[in-house]
């Protein structure tokens, strides 16, 4: 399992550990993934991914999974997610014919 978010896309960075004799260290910043189960509206199930901390704050700020997925860009996302970003838009609009 890769240590990268399924909805930001935010992987592992590389960098130094600089000691107090400026000694410099190879080092890991891991981001700090959450396993998180979002209630999808559109689709009516709830839906599992492996998010970060920061990613959660996104998507209460965009709305809920529903709007972050549409607002979001497919590059940045997990196979998993694209997969459901087609199934929230693909809904969406065949809810849009339906009230038309």
């Amino acid at each position: 399992m890769s240590r990268r978010c399924d909805l930001t896309g935010k992987a592992v960075l590389v960098g130094h550990k600089v000691s107090h004799s400026n000694r410099k260290t190879k080092r890991r910043f891991l981001p700090n993934l959450c396993n998180v189960t979002f209630r999808s509206e559109t689709l009516d199930r709830d839906v599992r991914l492996r998010v970060s901390a920061n990613a959660l704050k996104t998507v209460d700020h965009r709305g809920g999974l529903d709007a972050f997925l549409v607002k979001a860009r497919a590059e940045e996302l997990s196979p998993r997610a694209l997969e459901l970003k087609r199934a929230v838009e693909k809904a969406q609009a065949e809810q849009t014919q339906a009230a038309a």
